[in-house]
């Protein structure tokens, strides 16, 4: 599994999965630029985003739609982003003072300040980190999944005809679709849960899954009570608040847009403009697309 911001080149299709069904999206090899997109829908049930549990329910299923969704933007047979629903990774943000220089040992490090904050044996788990450093050390956003899991996902993906050779939660594919030099809030809604982070300078300073949130049709004044303790707590922290409010999954926003800014004194955006991508599929795949961006 990597995350986001890695020094290699990324695949031009990016392909996601969610409960409710697959997108697959190909882009044109330029910046902000997306060719051509394709989803297919899931019955209820074939995957059950979870971490610590069986999450494809119907391989087959999910095979299929994968290689539907692929053959339409001319993705099979191909390297591939796959994008897993947040819900199956935990993504943490870890302070350390140094790192090892050798990745490997690095990365023992990580594992062994995960060991006691995870519901599942670090030892069964794939470990993807990003470190960068600020004034008082080094900052690390680390992605885990449970090697089960993973192996669901990406036998999936073999089994439609390509290859996943970079592999992605939604929320951190959405992420790039993020270009902020200020700080950044990224509210993206789901029915499995919605995600909350924030960015400043391609920095990742803040994530949360906020669990539960997705039953129903979302509502401006719930999301504004859902984000508001995140908004302290970066306040509190780094001493500047959120100037920008990007959200993705409402897909009737300009009412949305109007009342989450009101309640929240923050700017709101749509995290991408239907001039990148037409429909609701940049609200339901923003994963998908943000990987490309």
């Amino acid at each position: 599994m990597a995350e986001r911001k890695i020094a290699i080149r990324l695949p031009h299709v990016a392909c996601e999965v969610t409960a409710q069904g697959v997108a697959a999206v190909r882009s044109e090899g330029t910046p902000s630029a997306i060719g051509a997109t394709h989803s297919r829908a899931l019955a209820a049930g074939v995957v059950t985003p979870a971490l610590t549990t069986q999450n494809v329910q119907e391989p087959e299923a999910l095979r299929d739609a994968i290689e539907q969704a692929l053959s339409a933007v001319g993705g099979r047979g191909q390297d591939v982003i796959a994008v897993l629903p947040d819900s199956a990774v935990r993504v943490t943000i870890l302070d350390f003072d140094s790192l090892p220089e050798r990745r490997q040992e690095a990365e023992a490090a990580v594992r062994f300040r995960l060991r006691k904050s995870l519901p599942f044996d670090i030892e069964k788990a794939a470990v993807s980190f990003d470190a960068q450093k600020t004034p008082q050390g080094l900052h690390v956003a680390a992605s885990i999944v449970l090697h089960s899991v993973l192996e669901e996902y990406e036998s999936a993906f073999r089994a439609a005809g390509c290859s996943p050779g970079v592999v992605l939660p939604s929320s951190l594919g959405a992420l790039g679709a993020v270009d902020a030099e200020r700080p950044t809030m990224l509210l993206k809604v789901s029915p499995d849960a919605t995600s909350v982070a924030v960015v400043k300078d391609g920095q990742l300073l803040l994530f949360r899954i906020l669990e539960g949130t997705g039953a129903g049709e979302p509502t401006a004044e719930r999301m504004a009570d859902d984000i508001y303790p995140s908004l302290v707590y970066f306040q509190d922290n780094y001493g500047a608040g959120v100037e920008l409010l990007l959200v993705s999954g409402v897909h009737e926003l300009d009412e949305f847009t109007s009342v989450l800014s009101t309640q929240t004194g923050v700017r709101v955006g749509e995290l991408i403009a239907s001039s990148v991508v037409p429909g609701n599929l940049r609200n339901d795949f923003a994963g998908a697309i943000g990987a490309l961006l």
